[in-house]
């Protein structure tokens, strides 16, 4: 396991090992002793996956406290460009995004740490998304922003949205809320 820094303080990219042969590759996406080596504290509470068609939108997703999360996020199947937003408000990097592309053969994760949105547009028909997570889902907890609200262009005309997500408040209604961090 390999971690990289980027501009957002805290939000690191996982890269995995993958032993590969003429059978195909196998890849270990999590290992605690691994993570204590690299002195990385992740302790998993939950994990689950989503499977989105092409065009498919999902986020900006976080929860508060006392339910926030640390995240693990990558892709067993397909392509997408993975979102970020830093929403701590304190952060010198407040409201500043961080998006790469993620493929299920390039075996790279992206770690988010508390006080951050994440959300991906799929780039690819059955992209499955995998999500470790330090906290259990809380529908209290629960909380998002409007994915088209905040300065950043997903490179997408008439995405797939759920219900949910298109209610999501502006990132501008979170900045003067008493929410978050």
């Amino acid at each position: 396991m390999k971690l990289t820094e980027t501009k957002l303080t805290g939000l690191k990219l996982i890269q995995f090992c993958n032993p590969t042969d003429n059978r195909g590759k196998f890849v270990k996406f999590y290992n605690e002793t691994a993570f204590q080596v690299n002195n990385f504290d992740f302790d998993l509470k939950e994990a689950y996956y989503s499977v989105s068609k092409k065009g498919v939108i999902r986020g900006m997703h976080f929860q508060i406290p006392p339910m926030a999360h640390k995240k693990i996020v990558f892709t067993s199947n397909g392509k997408i460009k993975d979102v970020v937003l830093d929403i701590r408000k304190d952060s010198p990097t407040f409201g500043q995004t961080y998006s790469i592309q993620l493929t299920s053969t390039d075996n790279i994760a992206v770690f988010i740490p508390e006080g951050f949105a994440h959300g991906f547009l799929s780039l690819t028909d059955n992209t499955i998304v995998n999500y470790l997570q330090t906290s259990k889902h809380s529908h209290e907890h629960d909380q998002g922003i409007l994915w088209s609200s905040f300065s950043f262009d997903w490179e997408v005309k008439n995405p797939i949205i759920s219900k949910r997500d298109k209610l999501l408040k502006t990132f501008e209604d979170y900045v003067v809320s008493d929410i978050g961090w």
